[in-house]
């Protein structure tokens, strides 16, 4: 199913690769696949909770050998776009789990304690599975006070195998509505991931077929990279939203294998 034409893939994870702990579709035979073709594939997350070295190790569990480079999170953007507006890094109040925070060490920033939060110059909010209210006042306040604002990513829910549960867009908008401030958005529907991922892969954008699960998200930031996209149907979006999507895409499969066929 996958055109002629194209020379690399950019995947996303959750709900094309797995759902929470689930593995979708025999993967070690979806990638040797890939190889045989001589396919060159990366990875474009917006879960920025691990370091591209965890999602290594998370491919490996399931029988796919990566290297890190190939993997690009929405933490690497959000480290990069703040990076371009402090260049020689800085304090920030960062609320986030273990990619976050390392991606943002790697290019030259602090992530301050709650107690010393008020030192911060720009906030930076992943989604945390220890969130509390103490960490959400203080960033309503920092953003109040208008410190620059960044979050990841806008995903309103996380697929898992029970259904749906909160993602960190859906606490983005709880800080959104306490300080009527939006904040700049790293992840996917913005380009940024795309665009890194595909300079990895050193393919041409319109050669690059961009595989996503989420029409709001992975397909509209393909369409704004000026990629082709092809929906799985495995994860979020139906094949109804898919069809009526505009402008339309490339590619409608049922899952991730049978569009590599």
């Amino acid at each position: 199913m996958i055109p002629p034409y194209i020379q690399g893939l950019i995947l996303d994870m959750d709900g094309v690769l797995w759902r929470g702990d689930t593995p979708i579709g025999d993967l070690p035979s979806i990638f040797n696949r890939l190889r045989e073709r001589n396919l060159k594939f990366a990875f474009a997350t917006n879960n920025g909770i691990r370091t591209p070295e965890m999602y290594v190790e998370r491919l490996a569990s399931f029988g796919v050998q990566v290297e890190p480079w190939q993997v690009v999170t929405s933490a690497l953007a959000v480290a990069d776009l703040l990076a371009k507006r402090f260049p020689n890094g800085g304090p920030v109040f960062a609320i986030g789990e273990t990619g976050v925070m390392e991606a943002l060490r790697q290019r030259g920033f602090e992530p301050l304690p709650l107690e010393r939060a008020q030192e911060a110059q720009a906030v930076v909010f992943g989604i945390d599975r220890q969130i509390t209210f103490q960490k959400m006042a203080e960033a309503a306040l920092l953003v109040r006070r208008g410190l620059p604002f960044y979050a990841t990513n806008p995903d309103k829910t996380f697929p898992t195998p029970r259904g749906e549960i909160p993602g960190a867009g859906a606490w983005v908008s709880v800080l959104v509505t306490a300080s009527g401030v939006e904040p700049i958005f790293a992840g996917k529907p913005a380009p940024t991931l795309l665009e890194i991922a595909c300079q990895r892969l050193g393919t041409p954008p319109g050669q690059t077929l961009v595989v996503g699960d989420r029409v709001e998200t992975d397909i509209a930031a393909g369409q704004a990279a000026g990629m082709p996209c092809a929906l799985v149907l495995s994860g979020v979006s139906t094949r109804e939203q898919g069809e009526t999507w505009r402008p339309k895409i490339e590619l409608i499969a049922e899952d991730l294998e049978s569009l590599v066929g």
